[in-house]
């Protein structure tokens, strides 16, 4: 019998989650004791409160190891824009720091699992740094966001990557079970699934297999000069203004997270790096536009993220933005302190 565990969490989507759950059981129905469909939490069982009008779902047990079979990981319901506790980028941050991102690890790493997710759930996965490399989809809206945690996005109803599987918005549930569903119970069950759903699966499920599509390349300018891999400044700029160390804060809607600014200006170039914790990353693709000094920067802790920056300063003090994707810009604040 083929386990299916719907991974429910605090401000999940309903549909991402009832969707499957409707496939897989009338899968159930179709196919007797092929296949066993079950709400489970990283906790274990307790009732869920989703993010729609606060409708919870009463799960059955913990997400389970030993037989894991399918694990689908639903997205999150809630306000789009904005960095408030109620907030999409939030509750999928929030779920990326618990407990669930371990035993994802745990069964990504399990030749006997399968990994789905549908809408956001893959960003869950993107943030808790399980997925860097891999090609994923999640809702049109996310996939910027899904970009700068490292994985590989792709515009797809359904993106097959082995032991991963994922789905863009909402209603794309359907269409992951459906095709999971065929992939591991068989066509004949699908299409009985299809035929009493009165639906029928859309798009073509993207693979990395067959023959590498052309892509038409824009003729380029004839460049006279290679740009310097760090930002160059102007004169009225030297030295430069950020030139120090800086205590800084950013208001993530995780929490604050602390880093410690390290910038010099060499030969008229701005060198950098960032530490938070034990971690030392150099500054990336630095660059002064105006009295702005941006530049790019991976961050591990409280998620995956390519995060880019863009600071001001005035005196010794320090204040910006770092953004990522759709989700919402945090604020920077900083003093100089050498």
């Amino acid at each position: 019998m083929l386990p299916v565990q719907i991974v429910l969490f605090d401000g999940f989507d309903l549909l991402d989650a009832i969707a499957p759950y409707e496939v897989f059981s009338a899968a159930e129905i179709s196919a007797p004791g092929a296949l066993r469909v079950t709400f489970v939490t990283a906790e274990g069982p307790r009732a869920v409160t989703s993010g729609i009008n606060g409708v919870k779902l009463e799960a059955s047990g913990k997400l389970a190891l030993e037989h894991p079979g399918i694990l689908v990981v639903p997205g999150a319901a809630g306000g789009i824009e904005g960095d408030g506790p109620d907030s999409i980028p939030a509750i999928l941050a929030r779920t990326a720091n618990t407990e669930l991102t371990p035993l994802l690890q745990q069964a990504l790493g399990q030749p006997d699992a399968i990994v789905a997710t549908v809408c956001g759930g893959s960003l869950v996965l993107a943030m808790g740094g399980l997925i860097e490399g891999r090609p994923a989809v999640t809702h049109h809206l996310g996939m910027e966001a899904l970009a700068a945690t490292g994985a590989v996005p792709i515009q797809a109803r359904v993106v097959d990557d082995g032991n991963l599987v994922t789905a863009g918005g909402v209603t794309s549930g359907l269409d992951l079970a459906l095709y999971l569903v065929e992939r591991e119970l068989g066509p004949r069950i699908a299409h009985a699934v299809e035929q009493l759903f009165e639906y029928e699966r859309r798009g073509t499920v993207w693979r990395a297999q067959g023959i590498t599509p052309h892509q038409p390349t824009a003729v380029e300018k004839p460049q006279h000069a290679t740009a310097p891999p760090v930002a160059q400044l102007d004169d009225a700029m030297q030295p430069s203004a950020f030139d120090g160390e800086w205590d800084t804060s950013i208001a993530t809607p995780v929490g604050k997270m602390l880093v410690k600014l390290r910038i010099a200006t060499t030969d008229g170039a701005i060198h950098g790096t960032a530490t938070q914790g034990d971690d030392v990353s150099e500054l990336l693709n630095a660059e002064l536009r105006g009295n702005l000094l941006c530049w790019s920067l991976r961050i591990a802790k409280p998620m995956h993220l390519n995060l880019k920056f863009e600071v001001s300063v005035d005196g010794d003090q320090m204040s910006g933005i770092a953004k990522a994707g759709l989700l919402p810009a945090s604020k920077l604040t900083g003093m100089r302190i050498s």
